[in-house]
Parts: structure tokens; C-alpha cells; sequence
């Protein structure tokens, strides 16, 4: 487009030229070698431009008749790397589609036409070639080629991690990552294997460092990284906890800026300040965590969180976190185990059983047993909690690839994945029919046996005050029925026995009329020959 404005401009003046010099007329006259010569300006002008013309023709024809080998050699050049190349793209595509007859048929003809050591792809090809037919030696013996080549390195290094990871060479695997790293953080398959091998050892100030420099090169999202790193800090506050209770205090109050949600690193952050018997600033965080998110561990270490205190105290601690988040089952369940321990058990089971209808679950059972137990010990109703528990839905726990642990890790055991563990209720329980929670728990509560248990003075134990889907079910109120007595009549006296008809004597058909199968017998001349249905003609 640049060159046909060129052309059009160069055009145009020309024209404007001859143009304006035709419009001035004269005469030119130019005397060599005793010889006058005399022309017009437009034909002056006319042959100085063909003249220019034609010396630019001549010397293109020169250059190109001089420059004709090395450009014919230019040209089957560039034709046969665009062939290597698109012998390349194919055998490219044929390696990742699985077709290990086609790529390598392109291996052979890319090599063929390209140099290796100018075109690092055909070592990739070759590599892939080989993996797809199962030639694995081959494979990372080009893997390692191309990790002492600078500018293949990092692809080596990765060929190389993933063919450790398939063989289970763990240490392998971990020592190409880091590797990996240290020439290019920025790699994401790099830094987030390294990562997560240094979190299984433990090595959690390197994990920290590593993570930072993520966060830094935007290999990572910056709220990812921020609950990567409130993690580790938990982590490292949980070992710091028994020797260093002020670096753990540290650590896990950092945690808790980065995740407010995290309860572990709450818990810890408590746990500290308990060690310092700063009961205030525990107190203060415990109730922080309760607000955001209810936990039966973060309700548990409030309730205990002054040894020597009696359960009148940890009542009123419970009726704070109920307080904090009403209508909660967690709140209502603290309140229930706080009201045990005070042997309040009509309390007890008031707050277990709202619990029970707002969410029921296996530990909600279990509790209304222990009331049971502890109260009247009534081993029926404490047989009918514990029926109910066995097909309930099972409590939440932290879970992470399958596995249930009763405590949380910042490692999954199974996967070694970082920040696996979630707070939720376990897979794989078979339950009975699907049923709606509040029916499932009215009539777990309205099934309820009657006490039957004797106090030991011998007085039966006073029962527990019906509840109210139990008194609003009320039988239907049943009319007398009459009975008639029908009595015998007098003229039937009572001996008399109901007179039967006779029956009659049915004999077998004879199919022979009494003859020996084998005797047809004489025609008998009685007998009519005709049918009764038979129309007669004459």
C-alpha cells in the first residue's frame, strides 16, 4: 500500500513537471566540438528522464545476472525449511494426537530438512515421538539433552519432573522442580511443586520465601497467595506453640489478617495467649472467629479457657457465644453441653433438641443419649437416641482427598496438596431414605419412650414433660358401638339340623357303550339315525 503511494506521488509530479515546462517554452543550444546543437526544453527534459531510466534498467539487469546463483540458492533454501517446518507442525500435532506411525515419519523428514542445533523443536518431537511409543529411556535422554541446552532448559526440566513423577521418584522429582525454580520462579508448575514439597518437610520459612517471590512475579493470584501464606504461618505457629509461645502468637495473628476465617490459626492465636494468662485478648479472638464462623473447637476452648472454673462459669460463657450468633445449632449445642455439666437437664435438652430440629446429625443423637443417661438412665430412650444416631448424617470434620482427620494439617496426607483440609460433613456413609430434617427430628423426638427406670429409694423417676408434637397428636374420639344379639326363633327347635338336598348319582360317560373297545357291536335299529338339527329334503 506505502509503495502504490509512492508510485501514484512520483507519477504525479512528473506530470506536474512536464506539465509546467510546457507551459514555459525555450530553446536549448549547446555547443561541443565545433557542433551546435539545439532542442526544446521538453525534449531535453524527455531524454534526461529516459536517459536516467534506462541506466537504472541496465544496472538492475546487472545485479540480477550477478546476484542470480546465490538467489536461486536462497530460494530452494527457503523452500526446503518451509517444508522441515511444515514437516515439523505436523509431526507436532501427529505426537500430541497419539499417532506415534505419523510423528515419526515427520521426525525423520523434519531432521531430514532442518538442523537440530538450530531448530530445538525436533529434539521436542523426537521426545514426544518416543514417549507416545513407550520408549522412555530414549525420552529422557533427550529430556537431558535439552536441559543442558540454555535456551531448551526449561522444557527439559519439566519433560524430566514429569517422567520422575510417573516413575515415583519423589526426590528426583522435587530436586528438577527446584531446579526449575532457580532459573525461572516464574514457571507456575515449578514454583507450585516446590512449594508443596516444602510444606511435606516442614520447611515452612523457605515455603514462605518461595511463596512471596510468587506473589511478587503475579505468578499467583494475590488472594490465593495470601491463603497460601496465612497457612503456612499456621503451620509454623502450630510447631512454634509448645517452645516458642510468643513466635507462635506472632504468626498466627499474622494468619488471621490474611484469612479472618481461618480457625486453626484462631485457635492458636488463643492457645498463646493462654500460655501468657492474657484470658482477654483469647477471649477477644475466640469470639472474633465465633461471629465469622461458629466451630465446636473454637466453643469448646471458650467454655475451658480458665481451668478451675465451675460450670455455673462456663454457662455464662456459653450464653455469651449464644448471644454472639443466636439461632445457631453450634451455639445451641455449647449452650446443651454447658447445661450438662451443670446438671440442668431440662435446659439440656430443650437447647439439644432445637439444635436437633435445626440441623440433625449423628452428634446432636449422641449428646440427647448422654442427657438421657445422665438424668434418668433409662436405657430404652437412651437405646432410641442411639438408634437415631446410627442413620444419622454424620457430623462435620476436616476432610481433605477422602481422608477425615479429628484435627486440622496444612498438608494433605493423601495428595501432599497444600490447603486441602475443609470443615464439612465426610463422604461415603450409606443413609437410610432421603428425609426432611425437621420431620426426621419431630418424630425422632415424638417416638420418644415413656421412663420407665426406678430411682434407687425405689420411687420411679419423674418422666421429662411431653413435647409439643407429642400432646398436639391427640386421639381421635371413638363412638360406642351396639351389638344386637339375634336370638333363635321358637318354632325351629334347637336340634333341628338344616335338611339337604339329594344329590344325584352322576355317572362316568362310557366312550365304548359298554362294548370291549376292540367290538364294534350291532347297529341298534332304536336308535334315531338323524339329527335333531338335520334338515330333511324329502
Amino acid at each position: 500500500m506505502i509503495r502504490l503511494f509512492i508510485f501514484a506521488i512520483v507519477t504525479l509530479a512528473l506530470g506536474w513537471g512536464f506539465s509546467w515546462l510546457a507551459d514555459r517554452p525555450g530553446l536549448i543550444a549547446i555547443t561541443w566540438q565545433d557542433q551546435l546543437i539545439e532542442t526544446s526544453i521538453m525534449v531535453a527534459a524527455t531524454a534526461l528522464v529516459a536517459l536516467i531510466g534506462a541506466v537504472m534498467f541496465v544496472w538492475w539487469l546487472i545485479q540480477t545476472i550477478w546476484t542470480s546463483p546465490h538467489s536461486v540458492r536462497r530460494f530452494f533454501r527457503a523452500r526446503k525449511r518451509d517444508r522441515g517446518y511444515q514437516a515439523l507442525s505436523t509431526g507436532l500435532i501427529a505426537a500430541g494426537a497419539g499417532n506415534a506411525l505419523l510423528a515419526r515419519k515427520m521426525t525423520a523428514r523434519a531432521r531430514g530438512l532442518l538442523r537440530a542445533d538450530q531448530e530445538p523443536l525436533i529434539h521436542l518431537l523426537e521426545a514426544q515421538t518416543a514417549l507416545i511409543e513407550g520408549r522412555h529411556e530414549e525420552a529422557r535422554e533427550k529430556f537431558e539433552r535439552m536441559a543442558d541446552d540454555p535456551e531448551t532448559r526449561e522444557l527439559g526440566l519439566r519433560g524430566l519432573y514429569m517422567e520422575a513423577r510417573r516413575l515415583g521418584a519423589n526426590e528426583a522429582a522435587r530436586q528438577y522442580a527446584e531446579a526449575a525454580v532457580e532459573n525461572a520462579p516464574y514457571l507456575p508448575w515449578a514454583a507450585e511443586a516446590t512449594l508443596e514439597y516444602r510444606s511435606q518437610s516442614a520447611r515452612w520459612e523457605e515455603a514462605i520465601r518461595l511463596l512471596d517471590q510468587q506473589k511478587v512475579a503475579n505468578v499467583i493470584e494475590r488472594k490465593r497467595a495470601d491463603r497460601l501464606k496465612a497457612v503456612l504461618l499456621t503451620a509454623r505457629a502450630t510447631e512454634r506453640l509448645e517452645g516458642d509461645p510468643k513466635g507462635a502468637k506472632d504468626d498466627a495473628n499474622a494468619a488471621l489478617k490474611l484469612a479472618k476465617d481461618l480457625v486453626p490459626a484462631g485457635i492458636i492465636a488463643a492457645k498463646a495467649y493462654l500460655r501468657e494468662d492474657n484470658l482477654r485478648k483469647a477471649a477477644n479472638v475466640l469470639e472474633g472467629l465465633w461471629k465469622h464462623q461458629p466451630h465446636p473447637d473454637v466453643g469448646m476452648l471458650y467454655l475451658r479457657a480458665r481451668p478451675g472454673d465451675s460450670a455455673a462459669d462456663r454457662m455464662l460463657r456459653a450464653e455469651r457465644l449464644e448471644k454472639l450468633k443466636p439461632n445457631n445449632p453450634e451455639s445451641l449445642l455449647i449452650m446443651a453441653q454447658a447445661a450438662l455439666d451443670k446438671q440442668d437437664f431440662k435446659l439440656a435438652r430443650e437447647k439439644a433438641q432445637a439444635a436437633l430440629r435445626m440441623d440433625p446429625r449423628e452428634g446432636i443423637y449422641l449428646l440427647l443419649a448422654d442427657i438421657e443417661d445422665a438424668e434418668t438412665g433409662d436405657q430404652g430412650r437412651i437405646r432410641h437416641w442411639m438408634a437415631q444416631a446410627v442413620r444419622a448424617p454424620r457430623d462435620q470434620a476436616w476432610v481433605a482427598d477422602g481422608f477425615v482427620s479429628d484435627h486440622w494439617l496444612p498438608v494433605s496426607p493423601v495428595t501432599g496438596r497444600l490447603d486441602a483440609f475443609e470443615w464439612k460433613r465426610p463422604f461415603g456413609q450409606l443413609e437410610g431414605p432421603v428425609e426432611e430434617g425437621t420431620v426426621a427430628a419431630e418424630t425422632a423426638i415424638a417416638n420418644l419412650p415413656p421412663v420407665i427406670a426406678q430411682s434407687s429409694t425405689g420411687e420411679q423417676a419423674p418422666e421429662p414433660e411431653p413435647s409439643t408434637v407429642s400432646s398436639a397428636i391427640k386421639p381421635a374420639p371413638q363412638k360406642p358401638v351396639k351389638l344386637e344379639v339375634i336370638q333363635p326363633s321358637a318354632a325351629s327347635p334347637a336340634h333341628s339340623k338344616p335338611s339337604t338336598p339329594p344329590v344325584e348319582e352322576i355317572k362316568a360317560p362310557d366312550p365304548f357303550n359298554g362294548r370291549p373297545p376292540d367290538d364294534p357291536g350291532v347297529k341298534d335299529e332304536t336308535a334315531s339315525t338323524s339329527s335333531a338339527t338335520r334338515l330333511r329334503l324329502f
